[in-house]
């Protein structure tokens, strides 16, 4: 049981961490993503957020992800530890499976979330703080004013798009880390305190976390404009995941899906390698210690 408690609060450590090293370029993939007419790409898009917004523009919607993201990677990394225990055996397809069930659990919490950060970093585009026109005070405020208008279901909109991408995406992640770490960089226990150690642990994490990117990064795109959509009371422009992929295929081609990749992959790999060192160094220090 004490194992099992360490696994999560170690991914809870790992969740702060990632949000620290990659909120800003989390807000310019969905800029990005949502508003790409705007943006000539992501250096043009990181200037005229900073030039017109100030560095807190960057910044937006961040308490959501941090109290999101420490209990998502909480219940990841928690319920992987014990799905791959009740499998009874660590391989690659083992990780793979403990991996995507962890990710379709986390959904759950993770919808309504993505939903409130999404609806922030998308607000008051262009403008200074002081300037702005303020719809939503926080990420809270942003759940608690969609609950009252649109009821539970407004809260996850996006549930069955974010389903989709992290269900592949999380088994995708630990697969990918779980090869990198037992059969190309050969991480063992002993080097866990080791720069040597650390520094094959950040690499592993930084890849694992691009390879889930790549292969759902489209779901993400679709699930971008579902949650941003009707932001600021502007009129709703998608009826579900079919007629959203329909619409922006028709009007902006197949590019649409991958708007935003770059700076996605700039902030997959720091804040992946930042989780997965951060949590495996307080696995080790946790363990030893009790």
């Amino acid at each position: 049981m004490v194992r099992y408690l360490i696994e999560y609060f170690s991914g809870c450590l790992g969740g702060v961490a990632g949000v620290f090293v990659g909120q800003p370029l989390d807000t310019i993939k969905v800029r990005l993503q949502t508003q790409g007419g705007k943006y000539r790409g992501v250096w043009h898009c990181f200037v005229s957020i900073t030039q017109k917004e100030t560095v807190y523009g960057l910044f937006k919607g961040m308490a959501s992800p941090m109290i999101g993201v420490s209990l998502i990677n909480a219940i990841v990394f928690g319920v992987q530890a014990q799905a791959i225990q009740a499998l009874g055996k660590e391989t690659p397809y083992t990780h793979f499976i403990s991996g995507a069930f962890a990710g379709s659990l986390q959904s759950v919490v993770g919808a309504p979330m993505e939903l409130a950060k999404t609806q922030m970093q998308v607000q008051g585009i262009g403008t200074r703080k002081a300037q702005e026109k303020v719809i939503y005070k926080g990420s809270v405020d942003v759940l608690r004013k969609t609950y009252k208008s649109q009821g539970i279901r407004g809260c996850y909109r996006g549930l069955v798009i974010t389903l989709m991408r992290e269900t592949p995406a999380f088994g995708c992640y630990f697969a990918t880390y779980d090869v990198l770490t037992s059969t190309v960089l050969r991480v063992n226990k002993h080097e866990t305190y080791t720069m040597d150690g650390i520094s094959k642990m950040l690499l592993a994490g930084g890849f694992a976390g691009i390879a889930s990117w790549v292969i759902t990064y489209p779901a993400d795109a679709i699930k971008s404009h579902i949650q941003a959509d009707g932001a600021g009371g502007r009129p709703r422009k998608y009826n579900g995941i079919i007629d959203c992929t329909r619409k922006l295929y028709s009007t902006e081609g197949l590019s649409v899906f991958f708007r935003g990749l770059n700076s996605c992959l700039l902030r997959a790999f720091p804040v992946n390698a930042a989780t997965f060192a951060v949590v495996h160094v307080s696995v080790q220090y946790l363990n030893s210690y009790f």
